[in-house]
């Protein structure tokens, strides 16, 4: 996810979860064979669907995955995470990595199980339908357009009939309850590792440099490309995608665990952590992207 630069000796790429312009995303859909789509409010693309980045000069040009070829046959209005954030009605949510999630505490399986089915039934009437994790404790929703490849103001409005429904049943949102987790891995040639891990995790290839977990359970896999061997630094880091209002309070406590502050230059976006053997982490939000 790390852009151009440097951080200590460790080289940087460009970021990869920055959204291109719309005029930029228009070339990039029609160099896909998509059908058009409307790019007026600007665009977020999500993990998985990296293709589009790639193409728009972002990251190094793939082979175009199926995935990436859909047709887009309805009219999209896209949301960018900070359009999102600013809309009224979701308070209770916050965009990560991939999409935009909440965390309802439920206080009860049985209660959850309530939820659920409100959410359902919204999610059937709206034809639009998100990703919904049941626990004893409370439930997870992440809000995702996959065929538009980022938010629109379909998850904008189920967002919003959601947290309503919540309301009404007296759950509360915690958005403490909320992150995301990608590993990167750093190789010479992505080609030649990225088969292995591919079949030991049994996962899907998106693009040329990224695992998806075909259940979207597990952290995604990314495959960073490196222009020189670096023995005396590790290769692989962990991203953690935290919301906002909650990233100072994971840094301060990572750095009570015994961490250390690598680097800050990047912030809001994304700060590097390490830990007492040297061990690094990317704890990321959405802001300072658009």
């Amino acid at each position: 996810m790390l852009g151009l630069g440097t951080v200590g000796d460790r080289p940087r790429r460009r970021d990869r979860h920055d959204a291109p312009g719309p005029e930029r995303l228009l070339t990039v859909v029609a160099g896909l064979g998509l059908d058009a789509v409307d790019l007026a409010a600007g665009g977020q693309l999500g993990r998985g669907q990296r293709a589009a980045r790639q193409q728009a000069g972002i990251e190094p040009e793939p082979s175009v995955s199926p995935p990436a070829r859909r047709s887009l046959t309805r009219m999209v209005e896209w949301r960018t995470a900070t359009q999102f954030s600013d809309a009224d009605g979701v308070q209770d949510w916050r965009p990560l990595g991939r999409g935009a999630c909440a965390w309802f505490r439920t206080g009860s399986f049985t209660t959850g199980v309530t939820l659920v089915g409100a959410i359902g039934e919204l999610a059937e009437a709206a034809d639009h339908h998100p990703d919904v994790d049941l626990r004893s404790s409370g439930v997870l929703v992440r809000l995702f357009t996959q065929d538009a490849l980022g938010l629109t103001q379909r998850d904008v409005d189920l967002a919003q009939q959601i947290s309503t429904v919540a309301r009404e049943l007296d759950i509360p949102a915690d958005p403490a309850g909320i992150q995301d987790v990608e590993v990167t891995i750093d190789a010479l040639v992505p080609a030649d590792v990225l088969p292995f891990w591919r079949a030991v995790l049994g996962y899907e290839q998106v693009g040329d440099t990224d695992l998806l977990d075909p259940a979207w359970r597990g952290p995604s896999i990314w495959f960073q490309q490196m222009d020189a061997r670096r023995p005396d630094r590790n290769r692989v880091h962990v991203d953690v995608w935290v919301p906002h209002d909650q990233a100072e309070a994971r840094i301060a406590a990572a750095i009570a665990a015994g961490g250390h502050l690598v680097s800050d230059a990047r912030a809001p976006a994304w700060w590097t952590l390490a830990d007492a053997e040297g061990n690094e982490v990317d704890v990321a939000t959405w802001q300072g992207r658009d």
